[in-house]
């Protein structure tokens, strides 16, 4: 629910699914699940039909698909698309489902090749590009083609997951299939991806929608900057690097904010110098300041000419004065 380029980043997931030809989707939510259907309702604003429904305990990734089973409109050979919310991509949904149709597989996986595929689980596929194994977080990877978190299912393989039980798609669901001959069939492209799950790649992903490097039909107009029309940036102030300033908030006299996220609200003191960061709701950044890999939170005050780098955190309501420190992850 994080502000991205303008929107909440779930929205510009919603509106990818929507431009594919998507009109029903069930959000499968758990923490803080009733935040989603404050803020999308309906989901007519987007042109979807949503339904919610919240874990009342984890039951993992497969345990969750499971969960939402008897809200799918769908028949037992009917393919049902599922994407993670967490996942920025711009490939083909389209091509995707239509791959999954015509190869007649149980299950249909988006890959992505990275260069360091530890953090993730990885593939391997034969010349055919059916799935031949699977083996999730390993620091031996078995490919550098990873799963990058956008499936295609038949109906029916939702249904055959343990009901109210918890369940791990990548530990327990792949395996299995692939253990009892079942076609799971690759979807392998070369688009944008990036996994959302650091505040690092979520500055990157706002900045990379701003910019227009991934497609989004909720970002009207891309280029170097996005300010909300209530923002208030002075002209002797910089913003660049797809930096998105969203509404109220101030970037003051020879500010400088670059690749980064100013949430509403928030003040960039004069002179002030913003990068790669999250700036929350209502916090401050004092005057002469340099904040690099930084996250604020919300209501914060960054006093004047301090230093924050490497990934440095301050808390929501914490105050910094003026006195000229450096700050980072290891202090």
């Amino acid at each position: 629910m994080l502000p991205a380029a303008g929107a909440p980043f779930l929205t510009h997931l919603l509106a990818r699914a929507r431009a594919a030809g998507v009109d029903h989707v069930v959000l499968a939510t758990s923490y803080k699940s009733e935040v989603f259907a404050e803020h999308f309702g309906d989901g007519s604003a987007l042109g979807l039909r949503l339904d919610y429904v919240t874990e009342p305990v984890p039951l993992g990734t497969g345990g969750g698909i499971r969960n939402v089973a008897d809200r799918l409109e769908s028949g037992p050979d009917d393919p049902v698309l599922i994407l993670n919310g967490d996942i920025l991509s711009g490939h083909d949904l389209e091509s995707q489902v239509r791959v999954h149709r015509e190869s007649e597989a149980v299950a249909t996986l988006h890959l992505v090749r990275v260069a360091d595929a530890r953090a993730f689980g990885s593939v391997v596929v034969d010349e055919s590009e059916r799935v031949t194994e699977f083996v999730e977080k390993s620091p031996h990877p078995v490919s550098d083609q990873i799963n990058a978190g956008t499936y295609v299912f038949t109906r029916s393989l939702i249904d055959s997951i343990p009901a109210n039980e918890v369940v791990s798609v990548e530990r327990d669901t792949f395996p299995t299939l692939l253990a009892n001959g079942q076609l799971i069939r690759a979807y392998v492209d070369d688009a944008y991806w990036l996994d959302v799950g650091t505040p690092a790649a979520f500055v990157r992903a706002s900045a990379d929608l701003v910019r227009g490097l991934v497609v989004s039909p909720v970002v009207p107009t891309t280029g170097e900057q996005l300010v909300g029309e209530t923002a208030n940036v002075d002209v002797s102030a910089t913003v660049a690097g797809g930096s998105f300033v969203d509404e109220h908030a101030v970037v003051e006299a020879g500010a400088t904010v670059s690749g980064s996220v100013v949430m509403a609200g928030a003040r960039i003191a004069h002179d002030a110098v913003v990068t790669d960061s999250v700036v929350g709701a209502g916090a401050t950044v004092g005057a002469q300041s340099r904040i690099v890999g930084t996250v604020i939170g919300d209501g914060a005050t960054i006093g004047d000419r301090n230093e924050l780098i490497d990934g440095a955190r301050v808390w929501p309501d914490v105050l910094l004065p003026p006195v000229g420190l450096r700050f980072s992850t290891d202090s």
